[in-house]
């Protein structure tokens, strides 16, 4: 059971928890989502399956896309609403103007400070474990990119905002980091994630759904092929000597004019996926940095 499954998951489950449906539902024990959602946020949530799961950490450095609901005025100590009021402010003489000019300091390159509610470590032990003895450590700012902020819509309050950005870019950070630069406060409302690398929210397949697929008999529709998320890499075909070769972990030689400065996506003449290639400068060859053994090319 090979692939990735593009989950809606719903609000108040953790990201684990839907691994362990899809788990019980596929009996796969190889399963990993591909970014962590907070509890109370929604939307898309890929889950690979089986041999899916080697090809993570290209949906994990992919970009996302939320839409978020941030609420001025009140700031928490989680950033979000499941958080212990810490100051409350005014926000009645706060117009869209002054937003705009606030969201500009958020976009492009910019460095972040996690939350303390966050599942990041310290001295091994989560921060979220932590904050919750009460104790805060100083945290050290990450750099991110903020690809495109949109102001959607602003009614006093709220404000609502879809947001691309880098992996590890922490919304309810910039919620709250918003509000202490328009000096009333903020905190994350709501945050659905509408978009995961090529994931959408439009083709994502709710759990109760997904169930019903499976008793139903008709589940792998909702499976998307491994490769399916590396199209971004450029294509190659190996004859039957390369195949050979590749299966054997073996490094091999491509034809001169084969893109160096990326890694590439390796198929059999019959069309069927093998690898991931890395190009070696110093010996010019192509290494498999990840082989794919499917049942037919046994």
């Amino acid at each position: 059971m090979d692939g990735i499954l593009n989950v809606n998951k719903p609000p108040a489950m953790t990201s684990y928890g839907v691994v362990a449906r899809v788990k019980r539902l596929t009996g796969e024990r190889r399963a990993g989502h591909t970014g962590t959602l907070d509890p109370a946020a929604s939307g898309v949530l890929p889950v690979c399956l089986g041999q899916a799961t080697r090809v993570v950490e290209f949906l994990m450095d992919a970009a996302k896309t939320y839409r978020a609901v941030i609420e001025l005025g009140i700031s928490t100590d989680t950033y979000d609403a499941s958080g212990n009021v810490t100051r409350r402010g005014d926000p009645s003489g706060i117009d869209i103007q002054h937003i705009e000019e606030a969201l500009e300091a958020f976009c492009g390159s910019i460095r972040q400070v996690p939350p303390m509610f966050s599942a990041l470590k310290h001295g091994g032990r989560p921060l979220y474990k932590l904050a919750r003895a009460g104790v805060t450590v100083e945290r050290k700012s990450r750099p991110v990119t903020v690809y495109r902020l949109e102001l959607i819509s602003f009614e006093s309050p709220l404000v609502e905002l879809e947001i691309e950005c880098s992996k590890g870019t922490y919304i309810r950070s910039l919620a709250h980091d918003l509000g202490w630069g328009l000096g009333c406060g903020a905190h994350l409302r709501s945050l659905v994630r509408t978009r995961s690398g090529t994931f959408d929210i439009g083709n994502a397949v709710s759990l109760p759904d997904l169930e019903k697929a499976f008793r139903g008999g008709d589940w792998q529709r909702f499976l998307y092929p491994v490769d399916s998320v590396l199209e971004h890499l450029p294509r190659v075909a190996l004859d039957e000597a390369g195949e050979a070769s590749i299966k054997n972990g073996s490094s091999i030689a491509l034809p001169a004019g084969t893109d160096t400065e990326k890694l590439l996506r390796a198929y059999s003449h019959d069309g069927r996926f093998l690898a991931v290639l890395r190009y070696l400068p110093d010996s010019a060859l192509w290494h498999p940095d990840k082989v794919f053994v499917w049942p037919s090319s046994l």
